[in-house]
């Protein structure tokens, strides 16, 4: 087949950055941050963990954004066209397969995910979930995860909105979607912090995430904290090398990348603020994982005043932010079908989509119907995995950190320096700080969050 280079551009920076944060805000933002923030020394971690996204996140982001920028082109053509140019192995573009492959199968158990989210916004405008009795609040979760119909039906309307949103392109899909949902996403958890100040015990919350307590930070503190920092911003499975192919060739990425980090960043923390003070208020577990979100904070909602508004908000948050990170999890797919003669977006959007969505039945059907499905019960670390365990393991522990070094590693040792200090656009001191980061810490620290993920 023919290979087309030709997409559409974003239409100004401020909606590449959008949509980019819009890639990294999800719910590990929403729920996993504040949760590792408050069981691994608070404060400690929070610093450790901004001191890991500087060193190790924005310049493997920075490496990632520049790939995406030269190559201008999907993930595997990008890595094609780059070894060429450097003269280097076309195995090279295996690199970009790998992360398509993980943003693939990432989408598949994300989006039954994100089905949780929009089936809750019902429930919660109907009333079915306010209520202070936790044998109810628990009934309703499980009820959900164990009915497969159920699933199925949230898994393909979350799948149908994301294959909405990319179908129609760049200017009138993506833009046009991160226009709304980010504004909205911003303005709803701003009114969440400010209603959980009021009606929440914001002073121990406030406490909670950010008074240091470095005796609770080990070796193991310190590699979660690092393994959060590279996972929360979505780099290593080629979605912001997407983003970056459709950047015009006047933007700065540095500057581009640092607000990302930093807007990313202040949604985790936010996200703590709109939480905790309202867990607190009612005496419930703020440790309590995956179940905070769907059990704990129901039962939060439901014992403050207007409980019930504020709850419906913060699900329509905890979709909005999961829609934005779908898109980009779709669009390497899709622009690597859009450059093939023959092949239109809208249709590889639903081709694409709905493949997605067939994967995504083995999430599905593992909290119901092959819930006792252990493929690697042989292996004591895998007795109890399920299928949606081990595809979450594989491309969380494996895919992404072999990628984001893979592609770190290309950017800073193999393109040549004299294209990315041109485009980079930095000054001596700042570009040999960055190429330093980019060769030699963030590849060791993902080294560190393979080995430790593998044989931890």
């Amino acid at each position: 087949m023919q290979v087309s280079t030709s997409h559409e551009k974003w239409s100004s920076r401020l909606t590449f950055i959008m949509a980019a944060v819009g890639s990294s805000v999800g719910l590990g933002n929403v729920w996993k941050f504040p949760y590792e923030a408050g069981v691994s020394g608070g404060g400690a971690f929070v610093l450790i963990y901004i001191a890991c996204i500087l060193v190790v996140g924005l310049p493997i982001l920075i490496a990632e954004l520049t790939l995406g920028k030269q190559g201008q082109m999907s993930p595997p053509n990008t890595m094609r066209t780059l070894a060429q140019r450097e003269g280097r192995s076309s195995l090279w573009q295996s690199v970009g397969w790998l992360g398509v492959l993980a943003a693939f199968m990432i989408l598949s158990f994300y989006s039954v995910i994100g089905g949780w989210a929009l089936a809750y916004v019902p429930k919660f405008i109907s009333g079915d979930l306010i209520t202070t009795n936790p044998d109810v609040v628990t009934t309703e979760f499980n009820t959900l995860l164990a009915s497969p119909v159920q699933m199925l039906a949230w898994h393909g309307l979350f799948m149908v909105l994301t294959i909405f949103v990319v179908a129609r392109g760049i200017h009138a899909g993506i833009e046009k979607a991160v226009d709304i949902l980010m504004p909205a996403l911003f303005f709803i958890l701003l009114a969440l912090v400010i209603y959980a100040a009021i009606a929440g015990d914001f002073g121990r919350a406030w406490s909670f995430l950010f008074a240091a307590d470095f005796s609770k930070i080990t070796p193991d503190v310190v590699l979660n904290a690092l393994g959060q920092a590279f996972f929360s911003i979505s780099v290593g499975l080629g979605a912001m090398m997407t983003y970056g192919a459709y950047l015009p060739k006047d933007v700065k990425i540095p500057r581009a990348a640092t607000i990302i980090v930093f807007a990313d960043t202040m949604v985790a923390l936010l996200a703590g603020l709109a939480i905790f003070p309202i867990v607190f208020a009612n005496g419930l577990d703020p440790a309590s994982g995956p179940g905070l979100v769907f059990v704990t904070l129901p039962l939060a909602f439901a014992g403050v005043p207007l409980g019930g508004f504020f709850g419906t908000m913060f699900f329509v948050l905890i979709v909005f932010a999961a829609i934005t990170s779908s898109i980009s999890l779709l669009e390497p797919v899709v622009s690597w079908a859009e450059e093939h003669k023959g092949v239109k977006r809208s249709l590889s959007a639903i081709v694409a989509g709905f493949l997605i969505w067939l994967l995504g039945l083995l999430s599905v059907f593992s909290f119901n119907l092959w819930g006792d499905v252990h493929l690697l019960e042989m292996f004591e670390r895998f007795e109890t995995a399920t299928l949606f365990d081990l595809m979450d393991f594989t491309t969380s522990n494996i895919f992404l950190p072999l990628g984001g070094m893979a592609m770190v590693i290309f950017a800073s040792w193999i393109m040549s320096r004299e294209t990315t200090e041109t485009d980079l656009g930095l000054s001596p001191a700042l570009y040999k700080s960055w190429l330093f980061l980019a060769r030699f810490v963030a590849p060791i620290a993902l080294l560190m969050i393979f080995a430790y993920n593998i044989f931890g």
